[in-house]
């Protein structure tokens, strides 16, 4: 049998087999031993849903109070004479034509990529490139916008805003900030995807809609959280 180490033995002798409360799995996240680097904080939810079903699919967007804890690098392809709008919103970088043909030849530093509605018809030769690595912008995405709203959607995804899908099993999986965070921080974040997620629901859906749901940070045990306990954010949510 392997041996454990330190951080397994501890982790082993704070997680319990059971169902957690919001707030007693935070706390006990709060606890564990961590990673040499800030880990990121996740959560895990299984849905009653038929992902087959296109009217069954589960996407959407929502701000994190607490925002995410990283520095998401946002490029903006957009007219020129709203360049200057986007780079004082804080997008890493900008530009029309220019930014199309860096893509094209395989440049893809950037976390988000935002399009304006009229730039998309020239985007849209980049799909087989962008749509395998999930950075084709998408109005359900918030990352198509109209020519006036470029500084708005900059400073709402540079300010905490996540996008949620469902994945072809019907689960979802979104990081929801760092381990670093206050737990009342990461309370509150997670209070916003959980209601967020639950007013997703589709009116198809049958049945227990959130069947299961996991936190955990990116190295440690997954802590499964009773769903019927979820009301208790309601407070921390306000």
């Amino acid at each position: 049998m392997a041996k454990l180490t330190k951080k397994q033995k501890t982790e082993r002798e704070l997680v319990e087999i059971k169902l957690y409360s919001p707030k007693s799995a935070v706390e006990l996240l709060k606890k564990l031993p961590v990673a040499k680097f800030d880990e990121s904080v996740e959560v895990a939810f299984r849905l009653g849903i038929n992902p087959k079903h296109a009217d069954q699919q589960v996407r959407n967007t929502v701000s994190l109070p607490a925002g995410t804890g990283k520095d998401v690098r946002v490029v903006v392809v957009c007219k020129a004479d709203k360049v200057k709008s986007a780079l004082d919103a804080g997008a890493n970088h900008a530009g029309s034509d220019d930014i199309i043909s860096q893509i094209q030849g395989g440049w893809f530093d950037f976390d988000l990529l935002i399009a304006t509605q009229d730039m998309m018809p020239a985007l849209a030769k980049l799909g087989k490139i962008l749509g395998p690595r999930k950075l084709m912008p998408n109005p359900k995405a918030g990352t198509v916008v109209m020519p006036e709203s470029i500084s708005k959607a900059v400073n709402e995804f540079k300010g905490g805003k996540v996008e949620f899908r469902n994945d072809r099993q019907g689960n979802i999986h979104v990081a929801i900030g760092k381990v670093s965070f206050d737990e009342s921080n990461i309370l509150q974040n997670f209070a916003a995807i959980v209601d967020a997620i639950q007013k997703a629901r589709p009116s198809t859906a049958k049945g227990t809609y959130m069947r299961s749901l996991t936190i955990s940070s990116t190295m440690g045990p997954g802590l499964r959280i009773d769903t019927n306990s979820l009301a208790e954010l309601a407070s921390i949510q306000g």
